[in-house]
């Protein structure tokens, strides 16, 4: 008779390694899966509010253009383009589009889901581009229009950056004067027990007053500047804020320029593209980010449903330079209102890149004197009672 043992192998040290690392191991893949979904939810919530840089923007209608150009299927085109995309945001929303075209739905009709991520702009380029079955052409316009804004933004914001951190750090430097420095000196000059000069005493003065109530400014200079944001997000606010803007001494005809230029060019490529004028309209009124070429196409519209014209109504209106009206015109004579305003954009680019380089080479010198001014004229002040030595400490006759 055959006996069959029933005590179970011995338990080695290794096997209780093995077995502890795989359970280890399988923690840690739980626990990565876990933090992969979450992030994975965490950014299709975030989709359906994202709004997605131009820049971006330009670089994906570009690619998109040219894979369709190539022959590819747009789903196709679409899921190249998800694999590349390095934005998990912008990730999720290429996805959630393609499926709702594989599913049968237009490609319009999928972007209108995510109008934060593609604007008004590009959602009608493309309706346009199907309507006329040439969407690849149409996203080759669109996305150089939008290159063109891209190359534009990317300069005034190159232009800016150097006052803006030059005014920064002049307030920076001013500050820890005024409450780290000038008190050492406040303290050596109390010994002399003399009258001060008046630029000094003032100087003392005030940073006296910036040490005690520091804390109080910052949270006041928060609170004007909620209250202003809050202001300026009513109609009343935005349109003071848009009218101030375009009549600032420096700055003024540069934002003026670069509004002609985006309501001429953002005209002349949906017009080219098929778009209907009131529609075409509306577009360029949502896009100009000012009131007044917000006024200016309501007008239009209006005036052009009654059987108007476009420069009629440009005539009329201030805000448009009387160059404009005149081409404008001259394009309607002959047929060829969008070649004229893609003229006129050119014209404004061309002037607001020379604004800007000609603002930055007034800038630098003025900063220069400003931080000379500023900074010189604290110095001169604290020494002032040195220089007068003599004075300041009740004389030494």
């Amino acid at each position: 008779m055959a006996f069959i043992s029933t005590r179970s192998a011995p338990t080695t040290p290794s096997s209780l390694r093995s077995a502890s690392s795989s359970a280890t191991s399988a923690k840690k893949s739980g626990i990565h899966a876990s933090q992969a979904l979450a992030k994975q939810k965490a950014y299709e919530k975030k989709a359906k509010t994202y709004k997605l840089p131009l820049g971006e923007l330009a670089i994906f209608t570009q690619q998109l253009a040219s894979l369709l150009n190539a022959g590819l299927p747009l789903v196709q085109c679409l899921e190249a383009l998800q694999d590349q995309t390095e934005d998990p945001v912008f990730r999720v929303i290429i996805r959630d589009v393609r499926i709702e075209i594989s599913q049968g739905a237009a490609f319009s009709t999928a972007v209108k889901l995510y109008p934060k991520a593609f604007n008004s702009l590009f959602i009608s380029m493309v309706e346009a581009g199907e309507a006329s079955g040439a969407l690849a052409e149409i996203l080759s316009k669109v996305a150089a229009y939008f290159e063109s804004s891209v190359k534009l933004q990317k300069k005034v914001k190159s232009a800016m950056t150097y006052p803006i951190a030059v005014i920064g750090l002049a307030v920076a430097l001013v500050n820890v004067l005024l409450i780290f420095v000038i008190p050492v000196f406040a303290a050596m000059f109390a010994d002399f027990g003399a009258n001060l000069p008046a630029p000094t005493q003032m100087l003392i003065d005030l940073s006296d007053f910036l040490k005690g109530n520091f804390h109080w400014l910052l949270l006041g200079a928060g609170g004007v500047w909620w209250l202003l944001n809050k202001f300026i997000a009513t109609p009343k606010g935005r349109r003071i804020k848009d009218e101030s803007l375009v009549k600032a001494p420096i700055f003024g005809n540069l934002i003026h320029k670069i509004a002609l230029s985006r309501f001429c060019r953002t005209y002349a490529t949906l017009i080219r593209s098929g778009v209907p004028i009131l529609r075409t309209l509306e577009i360029v009124a949502a896009a100009s980010n000012k009131v007044q070429v917000e006024d200016a196409c309501a007008e239009i519209a209006k005036h052009v449903s009654q059987g108007g014209q476009v420069s009629e109504v440009l005539a009329s209106n201030s805000f448009f330079p009387p160059m404009m009206k005149h081409m404008v015109k001259a394009g309607e004579s002959t047929g060829n209102v969008d070649g004229m305003m893609n003229k006129i954009a050119d014209f404004y680019d061309t002037e607001s890149e020379a604004t800007v380089a000609s603002l930055t080479s007034l800038i630098e010198p003025m900063l220069i004197v400003f931080l000379g001014v500023v900074v010189g004229g604290i110095v001169m002040a604290m020494f002032l009672p040195i220089f007068q030595l003599g004075a300041v400490a009740g004389g030494l006759q």
